[in-house]
């Protein structure tokens, strides 16, 4: 993602004042992340985020999730998400209900998924719906179950898409239509759910919009390790179903779904940049790593280019804009980043 104009930041240093010179230095440690020097991003975010700063504590608790710059700490990185989140850092919310489930506090963690799956978080989404279907932490709905798995579904999500199937066969088809037409009013209502939840955090404190830089270091989580949840006792609906309903598969949802990509042109003026990394063997693995997840992938050559002491690694070649976007759509999905780049 590209960064603010110039004209842009002095706008906002004159607005939040004394807060610009916080705003460099994440931006600092975001460049440092994208760079492959994690030490140096944690060197910059710690401080800030000690000191408050939501977008640090954001990106400290994405490290101590990911296990860059220290040593993997998933309660660490709860603390982290937490303490942003408290400050309406709608993100770290969404990574702290999905990372609490993940670790087996579901009860505690759907209060979370819930906002996180009104904003349009896919996972959270259907971890939601299937609750709502079985009655499991929380009141069952059809209707609503069958609304948010329909949005899971149409992101993507592979065990969506298989639960929806499993509905069909139980939810009436009253209910069924209820569902969609409440999913059309989610899609809608999506991208502008977030600011309402945001003016009214768990503990009330200035909230200061993230830098756009900040997220490229926004990882999407994976739960595919979830804990699976207790089995709960089918009930009938209202109107009953010809058969109890059956628990859907628990909600264990898998990374961003891995797409296969068209072959490579022969020849052409586009590549997709996959990462800028401080070694020359980080990009080799995540190469290493990608051809695996997407389906394809290993047909392209892979570039590594070489820019001072940074490596970047593209693949290609691709013949057109459209191909590049739709290649790194693919990649996207299976949790990396991509820029179409012209030759």
């Amino acid at each position: 993602m590209q960064d603010k104009p110039i004209w842009a930041i002095a706008a906002v240093a004159a607005l939040l004042g004394a807060a610009a010179p916080a705003i460099a230095d994440v931006k600092a440690g975001v460049d440092a992340w994208q760079q492959g020097d994690y030490a140096k991003a944690i060197a910059e975010w710690r401080p800030l985020a000690q000191s408050g700063d939501s977008d640090a504590q954001f990106n400290m608790g994405q490290a101590y999730k990911l296990g860059r710059g220290v040593q993997p700490d998933l309660n660490t990185a709860l603390d982290w998400y937490r303490k942003a989140a408290q400050q309406g850092h709608l993100r770290a919310e969404d990574n702290l209900g999905l990372l609490m489930f993940q670790q087996g506090d579901r009860a505690n963690a759907m209060p979370y998924l819930q906002h996180a799956s009104v904003r349009g978080e896919p996972r959270a989404q259907y971890i939601v719906g299937t609750a709502l279907f079985n009655g499991d932490m929380i009141g069952k709905d059809w209707v609503r179950a069958y609304a948010l798995m329909t949005r899971a579904a149409a992101s993507g999500l592979p065990q969506a898409s298989s639960s929806l199937e499993q509905m069909d066969k139980f939810i009436p088809e009253d209910q069924r239509k209820q569902g969609l037409a409440l999913a059309a009013s989610l899609e809608k209502n999506e991208g502008s759910s977030g600011t309402a939840l945001a003016a009214a955090p768990a503990n009330p404190a200035p909230v200061r919009s993230a830098p756009s830089t900040v997220r490229t270091t926004q990882l999407p989580p994976s739960i595919a390790s979830a804990p699976q949840p207790a089995p709960a006792k089918p009930a009938p609906a209202k109107p009953t179903p010809p058969r109890p309903a059956p628990q859907l598969a628990a909600a264990k949802p898998a990374p961003a779904p891995v797409r296969s990509v068209a072959a490579p042109a022969a020849s052409g003026g586009w590549r997709v940049q996959l990462g800028a990394f401080g070694e020359e063997g980080r990009a080799r693995t995540l190469w290493s790593q990608l051809t695996k997840k997407v389906g394809g992938l290993s047909a392209y050559q892979p570039y590594l280019v070489k820019a001072g002491t940074v490596t970047r690694l593209q693949a290609g070649p691709i013949g057109s804009s459209a191909d590049a976007s739709r290649l790194c759509g693919a990649i996207k999905a299976a949790g990396a980043d991509c820029m179409p780049k012209k030759m």
